[in-house]
């Protein structure tokens, strides 16, 4: 009896390991085929059309939002920050790089996280469970080409230019409180930002961008596709979606982060 309560610990541990191995096979070769689908034809143009205005066009109030207020209490932190060691002034160039190298791109893809992933998983884990996805296989259509593949070209294109728009509002938030509430002088923030600022800083963050937006469509697409047990199964893949998403957005952002530092 001793044996046994000794051993169930160990096969708990066992059980718990390859069932995390087995999701990270499945999310991989889920990903490939979704990826594959994506850069090979034939492509559906329409549903492609449709995810880029959904994921784009919609997710810009949220995301502009987010990166002013951002930005602005970003600003009022470094001058707070900066002015017990007499560092007032490097507050514009710490903001734009704040801002373009990390929460520009982070904020922007936890608020599709948030908002697009979430859809995502309900929308085809409601199609999974009224069974129109096993009739797409009846007439032909390949689900992956039809529902995941447009999906991920949709959020990985989308999301950089989301997080270009949030780069820019986001510093202008800094600049508005800089002005307006810390009379810095508008000519001089803008110079110094400028001068500062370097074409890496904008573009590091906007590969991170691209890898964030892939993450959040496929998280999205993968726990929706594989969701069970009816309308409980698809809240349960909805939530799934939606903070698997912001994990690995956060644990990419390191890795990304140190590759690019080195």
């Amino acid at each position: 009896m001793a044996d046994a309560h000794a051993v169930n610990p160990v096969r708990r541990l066992g059980r718990s390991t390859l069932s995390g191995l087995q999701m990270v096979g499945s999310v991989g070769l889920f990903a490939l085929r979704g990826t594959i689908a994506a850069l090979t034809p034939p492509w559906f143009g329409g549903q492609t059309a449709r995810q880029l205005v959904a994921i784009g066009f919609f997710s810009l109030p949220v995301v502009g939002l987010t990166a002013v207020f951002t930005g602005a209490a970003l600003a009022l932190n470094i001058f707070t920050g900066g002015g017990r060691f007499n560092a007032e002034q490097v507050m514009p160039q710490i903001v734009a790089l704040g801002i373009t190298r990390e929460l520009g791109p982070v904020l922007a893809a936890l608020m599709l996280a948030g908002r697009v992933s979430a859809a995502i998983a309900a929308e085809i884990g409601a199609m999974r469970a009224t069974e129109q996805i096993d009739a797409m296989r009846t007439l032909s259509t390949d689900p992956y080409r039809y529902l995941v593949a447009p999906r991920l070209l949709a959020a990985t294109l989308m999301l950089p230019l989301l997080t270009v728009i949030a780069d820019i509002i986001g510093i202008a938030g800094g600049w508005l409180v800089a002005v307006k509430i810390l009379h810095f002088n508008p000519t001089i923030y803008v110079r110094n930002t400028l001068d500062f600022i370097q074409a890496w800083d904008v573009v590091s963050g906007l590969i991170k961008a691209a890898v964030f937006g892939f993450i959040v469509a496929l998280m999205g697409c993968y726990h929706g596709y594989n969701a069970s047990g009816g309308a409980r199964g698809v809240g349960r893949a909805t939530t799934h979606a939606v903070v698997s998403s912001a994990i690995l957005i956060f644990a990419s952002d390191y890795l990304l982060t140190t590759l690019f530092s080195t």
